[in-house]
């Protein structure tokens, strides 16, 4: 898939509820940062989006680059320390378009966690990320397994 194609399909995940939220949209400049996205893609995107136009798929997105956007995502979701579900529908839908299974997945979140735990001086904080990426991980499974389910 391209990289405009899944920042399109991303922001339709998140427009489903006719809201972008403020950590809705902390995801957005992360995405499209992570997808090596213009400055004036994420805008354009945006536009088509609601005025119905179609918009094209854009460089392809490796397997190795799709695993490195989705640890990216994930990774400023969880510094947020209170996911919405908002957050993890989004983190459901680049697991179901990047194929990310469960072991990648249990691989990516043992990634995060090293991370966290190299970067943390308060061990509180540390503990607070490591919990809210354990709950994470089970919500997310969980609404992957949906998203999995309606697809086929």
């Amino acid at each position: 898939m391209g990289a405009l194609a899944v920042f399109r399909s991303t922001i339709e995940v998140m427009l489903e509820d006719g809201v972008l939220t403020r950590e809705e949209k902390r995801l957005i400049i992360k995405l499209a940062n992570a997808l090596g996205l213009t400055a004036e893609e994420p805008g354009d995107i945006y536009a088509a989006i609601r005025e119905g136009n179609s918009t094209e798929e854009g460089t392809m997105v490796s397997p190795n680059e799709q695993r490195l956007v989705y640890t990216r995502v994930f990774e400023i979701a969880i510094v947020n320390a209170s996911l919405s579900r908002d957050e993890f529908r989004v983190l459901a839908h680049l697991r179901d378009i990047f194929s990310i299974d469960d072991d990648d997945h249990a691989k990516i979140e043992a990634d995060l966690r090293d991370l966290i735990r190299q970067k943390g001086d308060d061990d509180n904080v540390v503990d607070k990320l490591l919990n809210t990426l354990r709950d994470s991980v089970s919500l997310v499974g969980s609404l992957f397994d949906s998203v999995r389910t309606k697809s086929a």
